[in-house]
């Protein structure tokens, strides 16, 4: 069953890198470019080497890049058209996919029991190594029937059988944007619509009015408060929000207030000032809101819904937008993001590989070419202790997969996940419903053989690989500079030499791939509108989620232009200040607000030492109190009874 990754057979990656790896090698200043018309061009030994009156070191020598034809590293994108199985004549989608045809006539076992249904019998290593001839014919999904946890593990058939021809089909057609837009305001606003954006207004208009109350009714609410200069907010102010929040993504500087400074040096920004007041900015901040709180008690949610209600219709919005405006390619990549958030949170995920390693936790799928995102779900709920499921599918982790990829069903699409989603009856799951699914594998997960799982860094030389297929499902363990165990639905045992070096083709596949989230979380690192900081987890989490809306609109636009990322971010940016900025309004403090506020004593706040007293606006009197209604400072009497007569 163990054997020399030499000994596998020969074949070719269906991925290819979107880059391939370009390497930088010395060559002397003085050797002319090789020419293929030139008849009388020096041999390649003859240009390669170097001049005996040239030093190394010489300032005079130039590097120039030469293609090494490599794809072992980890590159983000790979060729639409790579399932060219059905090149010739007429393409025709299949009306029942292949895998579903087996099962009408064997139903999946839900009775699944997990006292009764443990692991398989375990193989021994004499058994797989003798005892157990491989298939004389290729094993195909197609050709045997099988239950959902029932895998019967052998080796892999000689000769084994094509990856194309076990690959679900996939029809390139139509892959992209639904509705291709040439102008990067056009494809924003179809994101955020006037609806969304009349519901944020509204929402935040009501939000205001709740705090001016809560403030009154508290005695919190003093003369020099911002909250008394708040005015109703409208759907075009709240574009030209977005957008100075976009260009804070630009044009970083360490704090808010350096954007509207008035010193005329090197750091002033006059355009943030010209559409929009420091203190109006401030006050949209601060009431930013997205649903009713008080529509949160009437209604009966569970844990994770009351944790996410406050963001709720921007979550349901962006995914239901995110999916209707762009269709994917082929490969998807399903992994996990981290929103770096720092105070206390209860939702509060730790992952340490990721560069934020403690934040909100979002379960994302993405293009792996592009990095388009097509769906995520927020990670809301904490494990509280161990439960019992009727069948491995029903745990959280299966469930999430199954969810994100709801509306992708027995279309041809490949699933690219990591081990902590990777399971053999996942992968069988996911076959079932017209997914292909590759990935790293833990090998103690259940279904998983015996023998496999008892291999280890110590017991396998280097080179080595070991491997069973069940007809549908792979498993292959391979020993590199560590321990690798990848399972897949189609790839089989297959090997190709990439320079100096041999490897699995699954291995390959999956270093191309598996990027789509990386990619995307790299190209807004560049851009950090997030970065800003907040007292309130959700409102982060929406700038995280506008900063993708502009991602993803950026890589629609690519279809049809070939413009850089940040001067679509510069070109959206002024187009939204342009066709929503009005001449800025700076309202009187007491008559443009719009809180009930009666007129009624109250008392400053207390300094350091003692309470703030100020000159009474009719008798001059330092007092301690002021009216509520008219911010006046007045005498208790007569004073306040004069002045509202």
């Amino acid at each position: 069953m163990i054997r020399n990754i030499e000994e596998l057979p020969e074949g070719r990656g269906l991925e290819t890198a979107l880059h391939p790896k370009r390497m930088r090698r010395w060559q002397p200043s003085n050797v002319p470019p090789p020419s293929s018309a030139s008849p009388s061009s020096p041999s390649r030994s003859a240009r390669a080497a170097p001049s005996p009156h040239l030093s190394p070191a010489s300032p005079r020598r130039r590097r120039r890049l030469l293609d090494k034809c490599t794809s072992d590293l980890i590159n983000y994108g790979s060729d639409d058209d790579s399932d060219n199985s059905d090149e010739e004549g007429d393409i025709v989608a299949p009306v029942v996919p292949r895998v579903c045809r087996t099962l009408m006539e064997t139903p999946l076992d839900h009775d699944y029991d997990v006292n009764t249904a443990g692991d398989p019998a375990p193989a021994t290593h004499s058994t797989l190594a003798g005892g157990l001839e491989p298939a004389d014919v290729p094993l195909r999904a197609t050709e045997q029937p099988w239950r959902l946890y029932d895998f019967n593990w052998r080796e892999f058939p000689n000769p084994p059988p094509s990856p194309e021809s076990r690959r679900e089909f996939f029809s390139n057609i139509n892959v992209g944007p639904t509705t291709p837009h040439a102008d990067p305001y056009d494809i924003f606003i179809e994101i955020w619509d006037r609806q969304i954006m009349e519901h944020i207004a509204s929402e935040t208009n009501r939000y205001a009015r709740q705090v001016v109350s809560q403030m009154c009714n508290s005695n919190q609410l003093f003369p020099r408060s911002r909250i008394i200069r708040w005015y109703d907010t409208t759907a075009d102010e709240l574009y030209v929000y977005f957008g100075l929040n976009l260009a804070m993504g630009i044009v970083s500087k360490s704090r808010l207030e350096e954007y509207w400074g008035s010193t005329p040096d090197v750091f002033h920004t006059p355009g943030f000032s010209a559409h929009m007041s420091i203190d109006r900015f401030l006050l949209i901040n601060k009431c930013l809101h997205f649903n009713n709180n008080d529509d949160m008690r009437a209604l009966d949610l569970d844990y994770s819904e009351a944790r996410l209600f406050k963001i709720k219709p921007i979550l349901v919005h962006l995914n239901q937008k995110f999916q209707s405006m762009y269709t994917p390619a082929q490969n998807l990549a399903l992994d996990e993001s981290l929103l770096m958030w720092k105070g206390w949170l209860e939702i509060c995920q730790l992952i340490p590989n990721k560069a934020a390693n403690r934040g909100i936790k979002t379960y994302e799928i993405c293009e792996s070419r592009t990095g388009y995102l097509w769906r995520f779900e927020i990670h809301a709920h904490k494990r509280s202790q161990p439960q019992h499921y009727e069948s491995p599918l029903d745990a959280s982790t299966p469930a999430i997969v199954l969810k994100l990829v709801q509306g992708l069903e027995h279309k041809g699409y490949t699933l690219w996940m990591d081990n902590f989603y990777n399971s053999p009856c996942l992968a069988r799951r996911l076959k079932c419903l017209g997914f292909d699914c590759v990935g790293t594998l833990r090998t103690d997960r259940k279904f998983v053989p015996q023998v496999l799982n008892s291999l280890t860094k110590t017991n396998m030389r280097r080179g080595q690989i070991a491997g069973l297929s069940s007809g549908d499902v792979d498993i292959m363990v391979w020993r590199d500079n560590s321990r690798v165990a990848m399972i897949s639905t189609y790839h089989g045992n297959g090997q190709q030499t990439v320079g100096e070096s041999t490897k699995p083709i699954l291995i390959l596949d999956y270093n191309i791939m598996m990027g789509g989230v990386d990619k995307k979380d790299q190209l807004l690192a560049m851009y950090p509108v997030e970065r800003k900081r907040s007292k309130v987890w959700y409102k982060k989490l929406f700038r995280r989620l506008l900063n993708v809306s502009v991602l993803n609109s950026y890589i629609i636009h690519q279809h049809t232009s070939s413009v850089t990322h940040r001067n679509f971010r510069m070109r959206l940016v002024k187009s939204i200040l342009s066709k929503h900025s009005t001449t800025p309004r700076i309202p009187p403090a007491l008559t443009q607000h719009k809180a009930d506020v009666s007129h009624r004593l109250s008392m400053y706040p207390k300094g350091k030492h003692q309470r703030l007293r100020r000159a009474c606006a009719a008798c001059n009197k330092r007092v301690l109190t002021f009216c509520v209604g008219c911010l006046k400072t007045v005498c208790m009497e007569p004073c306040f009874l004069k002045i509202h007569s």
